[in-house]
């Protein structure tokens, strides 16, 4: 089942395309790269990771600054990163970012 996400770009009503998405597993208090990617036309990454290798924390990091400099908007983040936790490595895990130049807010979709 796996990792994936999406990002909509709230202040525009619009899913946000061209951002790149790297999500890290924490192993021994460090962080290990899994995958890599960059949302499509639909501001979708999917899957990121088809497969769970284990139960832990793991971080998605959002580079946002590179979308908003494209559309000539000021934003106040220049990336996002979200931590979460996988409890059952065989289910599937999604995790939204809902973004706007000035704020941000994510949730476990599915």
């Amino acid at each position: 089942m796996g990792i994936s996400t999406h990002i909509l770009d709230t202040s525009r009503g619009r899913p946000a395309e061209g951002v790149t998405v790297t999500l890290h597993a924490q192993q021994g208090g460090e962080w290990k790269e899994l995958a890599r990617g960059v949302t499509n036309a639909d501001g979708r990454v999917k899957p990121l990771l088809e497969t769970i290798p284990a139960a832990g924390v793991y971080r998605l990091s959002f580079e946002v600054s590179p979308y908003f400099t494209r559309l000539g908007t000021e934003s106040f983040y220049p990336s996002v990163s979200v931590d979460f936790r996988v409890n059952a490595p065989s289910e599937h895990y999604h995790v939204p970012l809902l973004l706007n130049p000035f704020g941000f807010s994510t949730y476990r979709g599915s």
